[in-house]
């Protein structure tokens, strides 16, 4: 699908517009969100996403239309599990109640940078060469087999590079201070310098665990379109609604213990979608003497079923395990109300990193 450059730039001013007004809101006053206000938002996120599909479909027609919403449905659904990651992040930092909503949304933003270079960088990678449908193909069957035999994984929070060399190069306060990310207060020896709080430290690993992530989920989008512009908008608007569904989920968040199954079963069938594309427009010479092969191909539309059938699946039956087996669930704090005990948990993920 050709898109002008203006349609580009009208669309990421439209992001960029709606996330300065969700700013504008977060930033009035810090408050604990509740279940109502999370769900008006993430009902007016979908609602936009719905709006696009419409607009794409008016305008480009069905084809479109249906590879953003599989796009957009897959991307949300493997950000879900990112959630809990995030939840974990939340608790190891004891983020206070009243500025987790703040926190998630700078953590999002620098993830919604970070995606877009991946994105760009992905789809001129594909343009060029491919075979790298192979590789991705490969990749997300690895890791849908990773996901699966691992299960839930360990639930404790190891910080990564990123936030190691913050904390080499920057002196970070021991606690919380209200909303701000960077202060100016005296040293040990009286002299004053700048120093990062905890704040800083937790958007740094969001949007850094966040891109993590993206390693895999790219690749599955790009095994349902290669238009780079359906990509792009999917993730974004998926991202964009993150924030929100990690207060909607709340509790529901650790009674999804399906979730890693469900995810793995999608992967491994856009994997194989991938590989089967591959084949079937093959250029490789080393396979078939680089002529295509004639084997079938999963169309857009079933790979929407599968996905929607697969993620209704997944949650029916983590939510009837967990309600004739009580105690199943996952079960990580929230994080404190105060963030006092903040050097604590932080200490403890430091030595959990091994730095």
């Amino acid at each position: 699908m050709y898109v002008p450059f203006w349609v580009w730039a009208a669309t990421i001013v439209g992001l960029l517009a709606v996330l300065a007004l969700d700013l504008a809101i977060v930033g009035r006053r810090p408050h604990e969100v509740g279940v109502r206000e999370a769900a008006r938002w993430v009902g007016v996120y979908i609602g936009l996403a719905a709006l696009f599909a419409v607009g794409l479909f008016l305008v480009a027609g069905r084809d479109p239309a249906t590879a953003f919403v599989a796009g957009y449905i897959t991307e949300y659904s493997l950000s879900v599990d990112n959630l809990f990651v995030f939840l974990l992040i939340m608790s190891a930092f004891a983020v206070p109640k009243v500025h987790q909503h703040r926190v998630l949304l700078f953590g999002i933003l620098i993830a919604l940078v970070l995606r877009g270079a991946f994105i760009l960088a992905g789809a001129a990678v594909i343009e060029r060469f491919s075979w790298v449908f192979y590789l991705f193909g490969a990749f997300l069957v690895l890791t849908a087999i990773k996901v699966v035999m691992e299960g839930d994984g360990d639930e404790e929070f190891r910080e990564n590079a990123a936030l190691r060399l913050v904390r080499r190069v920057l002196p970070v306060t021991d606690d919380f201070v209200g909303s701000r990310s960077v202060i100016r207060r005296r040293d040990g020896r009286g002299k004053l310098r700048w120093f990062v709080t905890p704040m800083l430290m937790v958007m740094i690993a969001i949007g850094m665990t966040d891109l993590l992530f993206a390693l895999d989920s790219i690749p599955a989008i790009f095994g349902l379109t290669r238009d780079p512009y359906i990509v792009f908008t999917a993730n974004m608007f998926a991202l964009m609604g993150l924030r929100q569904l990690y207060f909607l989920l709340g509790g529901l968040l650790t009674k999804l213990v399906y979730l890693s199954y469900g995810l793995g079963v999608i992967l491994a069938f856009i994997g194989v979608k991938l590989v089967l594309e591959a084949l079937h427009t093959n250029t490789v010479p080393f396979v078939n003497g680089g002529e295509p092969l004639g084997v079938p191909t999963i169309g857009i539309e079933l790979s929407l079923g599968v996905i929607v059938g697969v993620l209704l699946l997944t949650t029916v039956a983590s939510l009837v395990k967990v309600r004739f087996f009580p105690g199943t669930e996952h079960a990580p704090d929230q994080g404190g109300d105060t963030g006092a005990d903040h050097e604590t948990a932080s200490s403890g993920a430091s030595r959990s990193s091994g730095s």
